[in-house]
Parts: structure tokens; C-alpha cells; sequence
């Protein structure tokens, strides 16, 4: 059997926890799974899972292999990628990581824009708060936001975003609104546990201490922070682009802009292979695009 077919199997089966579902993902039988699987441990002389009649699970040996396949198979893919498009012509499927909101908000009309232009292309998103191996994972653009750090990825700077405390004309009618960053220990305030930062809010430069907020109400989704300022709970401190529309609204307020901190760096991670590839230069491109007409600053 071909190895990069008993390869996909095993990924597929180590992805879907089990072989059914991965033979419905793959559209094959689950005997031809199970025959791919068995052809890859004989082949390696291990055993890749623990098998009963209720669950599939990787060995030590299958958990260690599972992140050389991955790789092994993404490089293929960018392979094909190169070859069957040209060095032109973007085609195949681009898989794209960014955080939710930034995603939705500007990953996702520029990806729409791609697919748009070129009928060969297809594209799959994971849009997650939180950084994923980029390599191991089989992405080929990650976008990030804030400080790197050190690796041997290709970065892409386009643009920065900007910390903003805001908050609803209501609540500021009826509590004030802060001269300094200080003055908001006397205010309601709205932190996440899930979100970007916790309660220790920063302002000004490196050697400015941060604030430390005593929450009034705790969330863990930056939208439901922004949701609970609009609604008069408080002050949330949150990123320009997350914030832009409901102050273009005039359903927030900033404050304090003059203490914020630097910008943040918006970055294009890949992996230094990927730079061949059409889609990949074309992803940058146009979101090289968006950055030139400030779509998030």
C-alpha cells in the first residue's frame, strides 16, 4: 500500500479517534482504513494505537509518530501545491490560523476575496485564541498578534493594533470618566479569563507599572467583554479593532488613549517551505492590502 495513503489513515484515525469516523472523513471503507493502519505498524513494528471495542487511542510510540506525519504530509501537499500551480496560479486548499475576532473580522473577507478571484483555490480556517504549532499542524500562514518570539519562521509584518479601555456613554454620564489610569480602581471594570489580559492592565511605557483592576465582572470571550461595556457594566480593556465598530456606533467611548502602551505588531507567520507556494504569496498580498487601507488600526 502507498505510504502516504497508510499516513493519511493513521492521521486521520489519530484526528477522528476512531476508524469509522475516519474512513466516513476520508470517503473510504473502514476496512481499507483498518488495512492502511496495520500495513503502517508492521511497516514500523510498533503499534500506533490502543484498541477496544469503545475507543481508539494513540500508544507513546502512535503520539510521538503523529507529529512526523503530519509534517510529512503537509510537505506533500505543498509539493503539490507548487507543481500543479505553476509558481502563478493559486490552487489546492491554503489553511490559514488567526485569533476569532481578527478572523472573522479580517481574515475571513480577505480569504473570501481569494476564493473570489481563483476557482482552484479552497481554504480552511481555524480561528483560536491561543497559538498552535504551526508546523506540526500542517498551517501555512499564521496570523498573530503581539510580541514573537524567537523561531525559524518567515514573519510578515502588516500593520499593529492598539490597546483601548472603553466604555458606554451611559456609564460614563453617571460614573465619570478617569484622568488617569489610577482612577480605575474606583470604577466598575470588566476582566477575562479567557481573554487577552487578566486583571494587571498596562499604560504608558515598559517601566510604568500596570494597573491592577479589581473586576466587577469576570467573562471569557472578548466579545462578551464588549457586549457588557456597550450595556453600561463597566470598563473593558480591549483591542482597536475589536472595539472599532461599537465606537464607530457610538455605542463606546475610549478613554485614556493618551496612557496607552505601544502598539502591537500584527505578524504573518510560515514556514520558510511555504514560500514557494502561490497561495501562500497571495494571502500575504492581500492582506498586505488591508493593512495599506488601515482596515484594523
Amino acid at each position: 500500500m502507498d505510504r502516504f495513503e497508510t499516513l493519511t489513515a493513521f492521521v486521520a484515525v489519530a484526528d477522528k479517534r476512531g476508524f469509522a469516523a475516519a474512513a466516513r472523513a476520508l470517503d473510504v471503507s473502514p476496512p481499507a482504513v483498518t488495512r492502511a493502519v496495520a500495513a503502517l505498524e508492521r511497516h514500523l513494528g510498533v503499534s500506533l494505537f490502543h484498541r477496544s471495542t469503545r475507543a481508539v487511542s494513540l500508544t507513546d510510540e502512535g503520539a510521538a509518530f503523529l507529529d512526523r506525519a503530519r509534517r510529512i504530509l503537509a510537505d506533500l501537499r505543498e509539493a503539490e501545491q507548487v507543481v500543479m500551480g505553476g509558481r502563478s496560479v493559486p490552487r489546492g486548499q491554503l489553511y490559514i490560523t488567526a485569533p476569532v475576532m481578527f478572523g472573522r473580522l479580517h481574515v475571513l473577507p480577505a480569504i473570501g476575496a481569494l476564493l473570489a478571484k481563483h476557482d482552484g483555490l479552497s481554504a480552511r480556517m481555524m480561528l483560536l485564541d491561543r497559538n498552535v504549532r504551526i508546523v506540526e499542524e500542517g498551517i501555512d500562514v499564521a496570523v498573530r498578534i503581539g510580541a514573537l518570539a524567537d523561531s525559524a519562521l518567515r514573519v510578515v509584518a502588516i500593520g499593529s493594533v492598539q490597546q483601548t479601555i472603553v466604555a458606554s456613554p451611559a456609564y460614563l454620564a453617571s460614573h465619570g470618566v478617569p484622568a488617569l489610569p489610577s482612577d480605575l480602581k474606583g470604577h466598575s471594570c470588566i476582566v477575562g479569563s479567557g481573554v487577552r489580559i487578566g486583571s494587571a492592565w498596562p499604560f504608558g511605557g515598559k517601566d510604568e507599572p500596570p494597573v491592577e483592576i479589581v473586576p466587577r465582572l469576570t467573562v471569557n470571550t472578548v466579545d462578551a467583554a464588549i457586549e457588557a461595556a456597550e450595556a453600561g457594566l463597566g470598563f473593558a480593556n480591549v483591542l482597536s479593532y475589536q472595539s472599532a465598530g461599537a465606537i464607530a456606533a457610538g455605542r463606546l467611548v475610549r478613554v485614556l488613549a493618551d496612557h496607552a502602551p505601544a502598539p502591537m505588531p500584527v505578524n504573518l507567520l510560515y514556514d520558510a517551505g511555504r514560500a514557494a507556494m502561490p497561495s501562500v504569496r497571495a494571502f500575504i498580498d492581500v492582506m498586505r492590502e488591508r493593512a495599506r487601507q488601515r482596515a484594523w488600526s
